[in-house]
């Protein structure tokens, strides 16, 4: 598993990779204290319901792939509008959930960038049904 992103633009790629493991301790490693995901617009988590919420997009077992468009760094601040899709056959039957994140990283002290802000739906107004 990859370490955690020493430059914003690594950010992504080491949520996918860490998402991907399986593993809900790495993906919530990838988040700031107090970080905030949002599974759906306009519902804003953290903590334990962040953790579940990521967990939920985990549990169907299925792989993540990003494709950032944009990442924009100011000092210790980066914007990363990233395309997603998490995709296969879960369950018997097809799954396609994706969406273009805007998200908010920022260098800690230890050097690493985790986000802030996870908001998978960017600009959603309506968000698909929960995993």
């Amino acid at each position: 598993m990859r370490p955690l992103a020493d430059r914003p633009e690594d950010v992504p790629p080491v949520f996918a990779d860490r998402f991907n493991s399986g593993d809900p301790d790495a993906v919530a490693e990838m988040y700031e204290q107090g970080g905030v995901f949002v599974p759906a617009p306009g519902t804003p988590l953290t903590g334990a319901g962040a953790r579940a919420a990521n967990a939920r997009f985990m549990s169907l077992g299925l792989p993540i792939k990003v494709s950032p468009r944009h990442v924009y760094t100011a000092g210790d601040l980066a914007l990363l509008i990233v395309d997603w899709v998490i995709e296969g056959i879960a369950d018997g039957r097809p799954v396609r959930i994706e969406g273009t994140a805007t998200d908010v990283a920022r260098r800690a002290a230890d050097g690493h960038w985790r986000y802030i802000i996870d908001n998978p739906f960017g600009t959603a107004h309506d968000g698909p049904a929960r995993p």
